[in-house]
């Protein structure tokens, strides 16, 4: 099991930048493929990003290609995640997730693939 921690949301300008955080406990980090998704006021959660267990793929929703990097320091149990280039409709609670049981260079992008989910963190673009 894994328990994970997101930081480094918060409120900026369109236009701006933040890095989140994704910290997991546990000591078998490198075997799970990770995710970040957000959900919105009155929608659905959705996919962000996604990277394999080794960090050498990955995969973005095409809202936020160019402008968000997903990355991983096995070595610190961490995910990130770049975020610029803001617009105010990236406004949501993020949420960094966990999946188990993929090869190595799998990358997983539907929600029901995870299996353990952190508690979010809010990132609001506004003027």
């Amino acid at each position: 099991q894994v328990q994970l921690v997101e930081s480094g949301g918060g409120l900026v300008q369109p236009g701006g930048s933040l890095r989140l955080s994704c910290a997991a406990s546990g000591r078998t980090f490198s075997s799970y493929a990770m995710g970040w998704f957000r959900q919105a006021p009155g929608k659905e959660r959705e996919f962000v990003a996604a990277i394999n267990r080794g960090g050498g793929s990955t995969e973005y929703a095409d809202s936020v290609k160019g402008r968000f990097t997903i990355s991983r320091d096995n070595a610190k149990s961490t995910v990130y995640l770049q975020v610029n280039s803001l617009k105010p409709e990236d406004t949501a609670v993020y949420y960094c997730a966990a999946a188990q049981g993929f090869g190595r260079w799998s990358v997983r992008t539907s929600h029901s693939e995870y299996d353990y989910w952190g508690q979010g963190t809010q990132v609001t673009v506004s003027s």
